[in-house]
């Protein structure tokens, strides 16, 4: 820490610090709490924040600092004003570092402003002001706030009331013994790992002690972005194991189920498989109803509105939440039935649970869109034929077949290739050729619904439907064909293309666009990949060679996109995203 007797001594302290590491300027009147300059100096996610009286910025928005620091002080050396004439700035603006931000802004760098709350940070110039500053001070537990907004704003019931009440304070205790978020989010996939190992068992014992993991798991699942939150340790692979770390988990635990369960003569890999397939089924309506409308033009709903009123109520927030059976309250309704029935009651529950908590979700959504008036982006439309997962058939076929017209077009012809290739796959032989039929319409289908821009009220719906085809046509091709393992292979095989598509809408999220369109062809998009099983099941009918293919396909699928996930998440371009916690 340096001091500088003005802008111009700042300049050149701060021309004279290493080019890779961040800087910042703190005016020496400054009276604040510690975590609001914590706030404002120390979060990686942003090239450059500010609170009232200090302003940092990271290597990328060095360059923009200095210009901006030059020109405030020729600007307060000429007595001159560093904002137009006409503005009446904040109080916050009127100090260097607040000059300085406004000057950034001016250039095109985007300056980060966290919200603090009740927490202090000012600049006094006289007194009075100071005597305020100072009272506001001593009247707010810094170290209370911190806490406080470790918690995440909008989390389910189970997890408010249950977890976060002390998981904040594990937080808390992993920080003082710097532990990072990213061993705690692994320590919580080690935990799940073993739970699925203790059902795996297949004894009541077994079973017991799995459901106490899984929930302890939870816990440190709490507390890895809690951690975040507290110590401000936000990185690009923290944003990408707490991404996939929880599907992981979930997923290997339901095959710890199914494997407990064969084990006590009860075969329910289709259960399993079923769940998982409603999971990720519900996630891609979540995701890709979002995307359509984030930033959506005009975007304006009477259910919107309504939904929001009911915001407002307390005792409908937690039951509309709880509706929607969030991951604080599905794993602890596994972990509970765990301990207390058997594999198949659990998987009963997931299916009837989720079942009701996708028919709620979606017919909200549909609502929506069909009363919302609003014009879908071009970015928009990019994110759901993104998460369509188009491969090169489908891709072929759009670019010669004419864009269909109609403001549900694409959504219908989507349901209608859906219905078809479901449809084959569970009333037609097994086996038989008109299965190969079913897919080769379901290409031509899943073409025609992609030709055009995805920017009907509906289109959303578009990347739901080639989940639920792709996924229940493995599910049930394997479940039909009679032949031993085909189920956990096909277990497999969904596990490793949910996370290719989880991974595209992080990738999304995070503002640095989907995978790059070689890995879509090479693991063949949803068109390609239903089509290849079709014709695998009907080449190798009721032989274990259809176990052997499926495997085959799940562990090529697999490598390929953990290979390149891993190399796009350890890369210096991913983005870090977390969810910020409550205002103090």
């Amino acid at each position: 820490m340096q001091s500088a007797a003005d802008a111009a001594d700042a300049a050149a302290l701060l021309a004279a610090v290493p080019a890779g590491r961040r800087v910042a300027l703190v005016d020496p009147r400054f009276v604040g709490h510690v975590h609001a300059l914590r706030l404002g100096l120390t979060d990686p996610r942003f090239p450059a924040a500010t609170v009232p009286g200090a302003l940092t910025a990271q290597p990328a928005a060095r360059g923009a600092l200095l210009r901006a620091l030059h020109r405030t002080a020729a600007a307060v050396g000429a007595g001159a004003p560093v904002v137009e004439p006409d503005a009446d700035p904040a109080p916050e603006d009127r100090t260097v570092p607040g000059r300085i931000a406004v000057a950034l802004e001016a250039e095109g760098t985007a300056v980060q402003r966290p919200a603090l709350g009740s927490l202090v940070a000012a600049v006094p110039t006289d007194p009075e002001q100071e005597a305020a500053a100072e009272a506001g001070l001593a009247s707010v537990d810094d170290e209370a706030v911190r806490l406080r907004n470790a918690v995440k704003a909008h989390d389910g019931f189970f997890t408010t009331y249950c977890i976060s009440p002390y998981s904040r304070y594990i937080a808390r205790w992993c920080a003082r013994r710097n532990l990072t978020p990213n061993q705690v989010t692994t320590a919580s996939l080690f935990t799940a790992l073993v739970a699925a190992g203790a059902a795996a068992t297949g004894t009541r014992g077994g079973y017991v002690a799995a459901g106490i993991l899984l929930l302890v798991s939870f816990v440190l699942d709490c507390t890895d972005g809690q951690l975040a939150r507290y110590s401000l340790q936000y990185s690009t692979m923290g944003a990408w194991l707490d991404a996939t770390f929880d599907r992981a988990k979930e997923y290997a635990y339901y095959a710890g189920l199914a494997i407990g369960a064969v084990r006590g003569g009860d075969d329910v890999w289709a259960l399993a498989l079923g769940a998982m397939v409603l999971q990720a089924c519900r996630h891609v309506v979540d995701f890709s109803f979002n995307e359509a409308n984030h930033d959506a033009v005009a975007n304006t709903s009477p259910t919107a509105a309504l939904s929001d009123k009911l915001d407002n109520v307390g005792w409908t927030v937690w039951v509309r939440r709880m509706i929607v059976l969030p991951i604080g309250e599905r794993w602890a309704m596994i972990a509970v039935l765990t301990a207390l029935t058997t594999p198949r009651i659990v998987f009963y529950a997931l299916l009837v649970g989720c079942s009701l908590a996708a028919c709620y979700t979606t017919a909200g959504r549909l609502l929506r869109s069909l009363t919302r008036r609003a014009s879908r982006t071009d970015r928009a439309a990019q994110a759901l034929a993104d998460l369509a997962d188009s491969g090169h058939l489908a891709q072929a076929v759009a670019a010669v077949a004419p864009g269909l017209r109609g403001a549900f077009t694409a959504p219908a012809v989507a349901l209608l290739g859906t219905l078809v290739m479901i449809g084959g796959a569970l009333f037609l032989p097994y086996g038989s050729p008109l299965n190969i039929a079913a897919a080769a319409v379901y290409v031509v289908l899943s073409g025609l619904a992609v030709a055009r821009p995805l920017k009907g009220a509906l289109d959303w719906l578009v990347p739901p439907f080639f989940r639920a085809a792709e996924y229940v046509t493995i599910l049930v091709l394997a479940a039909r064909s009679d032949v031993p393992h085909a189920v956990p292979a096909a277990f497999g095989l969904v596990s490793a293309v949910a996370y290719h598509h989880y991974d595209t809408v992080y990738r999304i999220r995070g503002g640095t666009g989907a995978p790059p369109q070689w890995l879509v062809r090479t693991i063949g998009g949803h068109e390609g990949r239903t089509a290849l099983v079709v014709v695998l099941a009907a080449v190798l009918t009721h032989t274990s060679g259809f176990t052997t293919a499926l495997t085959a396909l799940a562990v090529a699928v697999a490598l390929v996109v953990l290979v390149e996930s891993i190399r796009f998440w350890v890369s210096s371009s991913a983005p870090a995203v977390h969810d910020e916690g409550e205002l103090a």
